[in-house]
């Protein structure tokens, strides 16, 4: 898989890689990636639950819903 980045994101991410320690830019891209895959895995998973209590009728109020939800975006 290739990727093309301009020279100033190129020369963005190799500070960013360098600031965290990475060993390169791949390695920083590929963590990133991995991340990413993680949190769709996770934000899938949730929506699923939340269609299967829906589907059992399980509801929670609002002021409940919005607390839930200012915590996942926290974490």
């Amino acid at each position: 898989m290739e990727v093309q980045f301009t020279q100033e994101q190129e020369a963005q991410l190799a500070q960013i890689a360098r600031r965290d320690g990475k060993a390169d830019v791949g390695q920083l891209l590929k963590d990133a990636a991995l991340r990413l895959l993680d949190e769709d895995a996770r934000f899938r998973a949730a929506v699923l639950e939340g269609k299967a209590y829906a589907d059992r009728g399980e509801f929670i109020e609002e002021e409940e819903m919005d607390a839930r939800f200012e915590a996942m975006l926290r974490s």
